[in-house]
């Protein structure tokens, strides 16, 4: 897996500002992340269970992901809004940071078809993208406050499932933007065929939106060069598009990958579609 680099930015003290008690989920279920970690011998699920404990989503219901044969019962991950800053094309690649500033997150994420018994889903492409540490998205550089050199690519691509319906994705904390709470944007494609990179036609199977424990993320924002950022900050639970229901609608497990916010966090999360 392509290494980010680890950058040497201080840990704050956390503040505890914006905490909030988790409202009672009202949408769908779905296996929780933490499973996804236990399904597999991957190297990204071993460095997760080396760095201490997890936080997040990991408390969904389901079974399917801890099951050696990937069959079960499971239910479908929340559908939202693919929002404002997509773009077509993502490039296929691991390390989708393009080094921007940030503290690192490796993800593992776990795809699993509803459809087929709760069967991974392999071959299908897992595209990510999200903002920069100053809430900026590349291809619209400058809409969040933050003007600068905008190349088009950075802080997006994706990679295509293996035999365990997983995919290893590397990038750095996102930062916020006025009227969103820190999310990144996902879109699992199948049918893709590949060219040059990146790939063309396809079918787009899932559009949902990933989610950070807001506690760590309190400390993450409040470093640099997070603390850059100009824009106000909305809390997850004041958010428009998530809804309350943890790993059901993208809250990531995090997994500290070292002492530090600058050594990053594993993230792990098992999405249920309907391919």
């Amino acid at each position: 897996m392509t290494d980010n680099p680890q950058l040497p930015f201080p840990r704050r003290a956390n503040t505890g500002k914006h905490r909030r008690k988790s409202p009672v989920s009202r949408r769908r279920v779905i296996i929780g992340g933490s499973a996804a970690a236990a399904a597999t011998g991957l190297g990204l699920a071993g460095m997760a269970s080396a760095g201490g404990g997890a936080t997040g989503g990991g408390t969904g219901a389901g079974t399917a992901a801890g099951d050696a044969s990937g069959l079960g019962v499971c239910s479908l991950t929340a559908e939202v809004t693919e929002g404002p800053y997509a773009l077509p094309g993502a490039l296929i690649r691991q390390d989708i940071g393009e080094g921007r500033p940030g503290f690192p997150v490796h993800y593992l994420l776990t795809v699993v078809d509803q459809s087929a018994g709760c069967a991974p889903l392999t071959d299908a492409l897992v595209e990510l993208w999200h903002a920069d540490h100053l809430g900026e998205y590349s291809g619209f550089v400058g809409r969040n406050g933050h003007p600068g050199e905008d190349n088009g690519t950075f802080c997006r691509g994706g990679a295509v499932t293996d035999e365990n319906g997983q995919v290893e994705l590397v990038s750095i904390w996102p930062g916020h933007y006025t009227a969103r709470a820190v999310h990144a944007h996902l879109r699992v494609h199948t049918d893709i065929t590949r060219a040059d990179g990146s790939y063309t036609g396809g079918e787009i199977v899932h559009t949902g939106q990933l989610y950070f424990d807001p506690e760590i993320n309190d400390r993450v924002q409040s470093a640099d060069p997070y603390r850059e950022n100009t824009t106000p900050e909305t809390h997850l639970y004041d958010d428009g598009v998530y809804d309350g229901g943890g790993s059901a609608s993208g809250l990531l497990t995090l997994t500290p990958l070292g002492g530090s916010l600058t050594a990053g966090y594993a993230a792990t999360l098992t999405i249920g579609v309907n391919a």
